[in-house]
């Protein structure tokens, strides 16, 4: 057994199917069908069972896989480190809370491009559990996520800190929150599970004696955003984000104690894969950017 041939299962494993492995490895379907026969044979075990649609994992099989994908992404980062020169290139894909793409990103993200035209950076948005799986799986170099996280296989710095606010619709009169939670059918609108501030919102309404409250799941904070403005709801975000929008008269804010408005954005990145340039350099971005706003 050797690395190639663990290339060869796991690439199957993953696609569900020899021609795709096969596709993907750039070889043909009997060359990828006789290495996992040979492998197979040699571990003494059944690694998948054949369908007619396709392939799965034994037992064996998955117990092995594991395994497999540790090497295959040991073999790529080890690539990686070879061809880093030290000057920043290639691809560098980083996930993020959607919130920390709109409010802080954009700028980062300019200077960065400027600064190192040869990175072809990929910028993925989602849940702050999705990021640090993502994380975790090798599917980015980093994110940002809310933190603490507290990972024993990731590292974490904190780059930003926000104040997050209760969010409801615009109103003629101003209104206490308190009094806002005593209306009937009262929704939360967050986004789907493994969002931070969904569960930061969900405790800040119970300690108000707000629990149970029915829950409208979007996609997007502009789809959150929206039905907050039609009334459907309420909701948490960082003030930086809907400011403009309470200006506008579209929202009204709400403000909280410092223990449940303040948190921390972290950046995360596996703890034993080592920095490429590229990821270095980005990171190096976000620090200066980060003191010349807080010197402002």
């Amino acid at each position: 057994m050797d690395a190639a041939d663990l290339r060869v299962f796991e690439a199957v494993a993953r696609l569900g199917g020899m021609s795709r492995a096969a596709s993907e490895l750039n070889t043909v379907q009997s060359n990828v069908t006789s290495r996992i026969r040979a492998l197979e044979d040699e571990l003494g075990a059944k690694l998948f069972h054949r369908t007619n649609r396709g392939v799965a994992l034994t037992d064996a099989g998955r117990r092995l896989l594991p395994y497999a994908g540790r090497i295959r992404r040991l073999l790529m980062d080890a690539r990686r480190a070879v061809d880093d020169d030290g000057t920043p290139r290639g691809l560098l894909t980083l996930g993020s809370l959607e919130s920390t793409a709109a409010i802080r990103l954009p700028r980062i993200l300019a200077g960065f491009a400027a600064a190192c035209p040869e990175v072809d950076l990929v910028l993925i948005p989602g849940t702050s559990a999705e990021m640090i799986e993502r994380t975790l799986n090798h599917d980015v170099d980093g994110a940002f996520v809310c933190g603490p996280v507290d990972h024993p296989d990731l590292e974490e710095e904190v780059v930003f800190r926000e104040e997050l606010v209760v969010v409801t619709a615009a109103m003629r009169s101003a209104r206490e929150l308190t009094d806002i939670l005593r209306q009937r059918q009262l929704k939360i609108v967050v986004l789907r599970a493994g969002c931070s501030y969904r569960q930061r919102l969900e405790e800040v309404l119970a300690r108000r004696g707000a629990v149970g409250l029915r829950r409208l799941e979007f996609g997007t904070i502009e789809g959150i955003l929206g039905a907050v403005t039609a009334g459907i709801g309420l909701t948490l975000l960082p003030r930086r984000l809907v400011a403009a929008r309470e200006h506008a008269g579209d929202i009204a804010i709400h403000s909280l104690s410092p223990a449940e408005a303040e948190v921390d954005t972290v950046f995360i990145r596996r703890r034993e894969a080592p920095a490429s340039t590229a990821l270095t350099a980005f990171l190096a971005t976000v620090r200066v950017a980060e003191a010349r706003m807080a010197a402002e």
